[in-house]
């Protein structure tokens, strides 16, 4: 790979804004300055752009079974959609089935991402807790997974106990590893889901009504109580509501490494959504909450409550009893009508890898929600901090790889599932106007997005082995 200078850009990072050029020599950035001489290098005008660290997100699902199918976007179709969103580091959660090895578990799930297209790494969940799990830690940090992912929802599946919990959290702290929290009380859940079969309330909103916000907020301070007791990091994952957000400021304000994460759904929708006819298509978990929570939520962004938007994007077909084009063959991949007439049969799960930065971009800078620095480190900083990629990823700086995004803050365009790249039939967002996209994206110094045309490939993406994180 030879040379590239882009000139004449806004060079936009968590904290600087500097008008200047930057020079790419191979896969890495070499120089930031103005003027620069770049000799027989390829020149890219960037006027009137800014020029950004590709997006890190730090929560997908990809290929993962569920519910009798799996989830539509794999580890090709997912990665290139997050690219055409600006996105060019994504990080998948590895599942652990009972009785099963993380490290086995690591290496199946390595095997489907063989035909990456961005830079990837995982996270691995922690579903049983044993003494063979538990020795495994160190092994799995050494293999350069260096967080995992505990839950106290999904009874007789992924949840811990608290004193499993208490464990993992003790040899994380051991092996330098982060352990991050999926927050609900799975005892209440398991009730009242079982209270609405009975009572025959089977529509789509019922899914939000049976995991009801203090039993996410309760998990989250139980959780966070836990992780002190220890003194083990944590890191929140896709909060939603107005009771997790205080546990966690409640969290910092005593001085306590806790990070929290939201996503873009918890943003803007609502219940309401999901009594639409069509409202399966916004099941996902921890559900969508209230108008009010969506407003705290972004005043937590704009504050500094939350430190992280991530997408937790696990997307399913709303039809998916039609065939479509997968690997040379028709198939069906079943989706969300699994769960007509019954919403625990419903996959949970949205996309949202494409959309997250333009929809952060349009209604957050663009409504001055929060600022540019702010979308950069909300979108790319601080996940890379968090997981150990800084400052190899997540900023634009000599010795960083070469993921640069072209960012065209004016350009207009109008959310479409027909138009955009995620493997679904539908988009959250259908019909929302957008105000700032990528222009050009490259990976490493390769340009792999080029407006609407795909120049990236099937298996260019590398795996990143992390080291220990840093709270932010």
């Amino acid at each position: 790979m030879g040379r590239l200078i882009i000139r004449n850009g806004i060079v936009l990072t968590a904290s600087d804004t500097i008008a200047a050029d930057v020079l790419v020599e191979g896969e890495r950035i070499a120089v930031i300055g103005q003027r620069l001489q770049a000799g027989d290098a390829q020149e890219i005008d960037a006027t009137g752009m800014l020029l950004l660290p590709g997006g890190i997100d730090p929560h997908t699902h990809f290929d993962l079974p569920m519910f009798g199918t799996v989830s539509s976007d794999d580890h090709y179709t997912g990665h290139k959609a997050a690219a055409f969103g600006g996105t060019t580091t994504v990080l998948d959660f590895v599942p652990q089935d009972p009785g099963q090895s993380l490290l086995a578990a690591l290496e199946g799930w390595q095997r489907k991402a063989a035909k990456a297209a961005i830079d990837y790494s995982f996270h691995s969940n922690l579903t049983w807790v044993g003494e063979k799990t538990l020795a495994e830690l160190p092994k799995l940090a050494s293999a350069g997974v260096t967080s995992v992912k505990l839950f106290t929802a999904y009874n007789k599946r992924m949840r811990l106990q608290d004193g499993e919990i208490f464990l993992a959290m003790r040899a994380c702290v051991e092996h330098g590893l982060l352990p991050m929290l999926h927050a609900e009380n799975g005892d209440v859940i398991d009730i009242m889901v079982g209270e609405a079969l009975a009572a025959g309330r089977l529509a789509p909103e019922w899914h939000a009504f049976t995991r009801p916000a203090w039993g996410e907020a309760e998990a989250t301070y139980r959780g966070i109580a836990l992780a002190a007791t220890v003194g083990a990091p944590l890191y929140v994952v896709h909060m939603t509501c107005v009771g997790a957000l205080e546990a966690v400021c409640r969290a910092r304000e005593q001085g306590l490494p806790v990070m929290g994460e939201t996503c873009p759904q918890y943003l803007f929708f609502t219940t309401d959504d999901l009594r639409r006819p069509d409202g399966a298509k916004w099941v996902c978990s921890p559900p969508v909450r209230t108008a009010y929570d969506n407003a705290v939520l972004w005043r937590g962004l704009e504050l500094g409550w939350l430190q992280v938007v991530g997408t937790d994007h696990c997307a399913f077909f709303y039809d998916g009893t039609r065939p479509i084009d997968y690997e040379g063959k028709k198939v069906a991949i079943p989706g969300k009508e699994l769960g007509h007439g019954d919403f625990t049969k419903i996959p949970n799960g949205l996309p949202g890898v494409e959309d997250r930065m333009q929809i952060l971009w349009t209604y957050g800078v663009g409504q001055g929600r929060i600022t540019p620095h702010q979308f950069v480190a909300l979108t790319s900083t601080n996940a890379a901090k968090a997981f150990g990629l800084y400052p190899q990823k997540g900023t634009l700086a000599p010795g960083a790889d070469a993921d640069i995004v072209i960012w065209n803050p004016t350009t207009r365009r109008t959310v479409s599932a027909a138009r955009w790249h995620q493997r679904t039939d539908y988009n959250l967002y259908e019909g929302w106007q957008i105000t700032g996209a990528p222009e050009q994206v490259y990976l490493r110094g390769r340009l792999i997005v080029d407006g609407d045309t795909w120049l990236g490939a099937s298996g260019q993406g590398r795996f990143l082995p992390r080291r220990s994180g840093t709270i932010v």
